[in-house]
């Protein structure tokens, strides 16, 4: 009979065969946790982790009609943002004319506006930065966009791309009377609504657009307070719909734009 030492002891080749056996029986029901990848023999499976869903199934992102609404409206939001951003781009680049760049900001400003006029959206919308954070976007050209709610071309005429069909005039000697007479026209308005105390966002906010840009359309000189406008647009813009000046403020206001009024009107001397 064929034997071999181990140590001390001396084993036959029946008993090397039984604990061998033995071993690997052992290794195959243990149930401690191996330090190496489990093997089939070794894997039990666990009906508790069973998927609980069908996998055919179509998974809807609302329960309601409401719901499935708000997200489409912050889809748009977010194509919005995006495209605007491309635009402002472009409008660099000199890759877009003024008058085309205009009508396409001015356009995506007030789906914008008009898309977070509903208050559900607003409420999962919360506020610009916190939606950015939301969706990893940065955008930092749609951002100052959107805070200021004008074109670039508005703003800032004396930097725009002026070709021969469409003419800003210079010190208000290329404009027509119809022009200056609605700026005219608008600049009265405005300081008419303040005497009457209409101070809320929504009340003032488009009267004061109207300012910039029919001014825009007379001269594009830097008179006297033309930054007053621009920088009043932009507190406005801040501010919620149905919020209201203060007292102090629309004193403020209405000093600014007396003076932004006679700085327009010296540059049609």
């Amino acid at each position: 009979m064929r034997r071999q030492q181990y140590g001390n002891n001396i084993l036959s080749g029946n008993e090397i065969e039984n604990r061998t056996n033995k071993f690997i029986e052992d290794m195959l029901t243990s149930p401690r946790q191996l330090a190496y990848a489990p093997t089939p023999h070794s894997y039990v499976p666990n009906p508790t982790l069973s998927a609980k869903i069908n996998l055919d199934e179509e998974v809807e992102l609302s329960n309601s009609a409401v719901e499935r609404e708000v997200y489409d409206s912050l889809a748009e939001i977010y194509s919005i943002i995006i495209t605007l951003d491309g635009l402002e781009k472009a409008y660099i680049k000199d890759s877009i004319l003024e008058v085309e760049y205009t009508e396409i900001c001015s356009r995506l400003l007030k789906q914008y506006k008009s898309t977070l006029s509903d208050d559900n959206v607003m409420r999962e919308f919360v506020d610009l930065d916190t939606f950015k954070a939301e969706w990893n976007i940065e955008c930092p050209r749609a951002t100052e966009r959107i805070r200021v709610n004008l074109p670039a071309t508005v703003v800032d005429p004396s930097t725009a791309h002026v070709n021969s069909s469409n003419q800003v005039a210079q010190s208000g000697s290329g404009a027509s009377g119809s022009q200056i007479l609605l700026a005219t026209e608008n600049f009265i308005t405005f300081l008419d609504a303040l005497k009457l105390n209409m101070l809320s966002k929504d009340s003032l906010h488009p009267l004061l657009s109207e300012v910039i840009q029919s001014v825009n359309q007379v001269t594009n000189a830097d008179f006297e307070n033309r930054s007053k406008i621009i920088s009043w647009l932009i507190r406005l813009n801040g501010m919620r719909a149905t919020e209201e000046l203060e007292e102090d403020e629309a004193r403020e206001l209405a000093f600014d734009m007396d003076g932004a009024y006679a700085g327009f009107k010296a540059t049609l001397r």
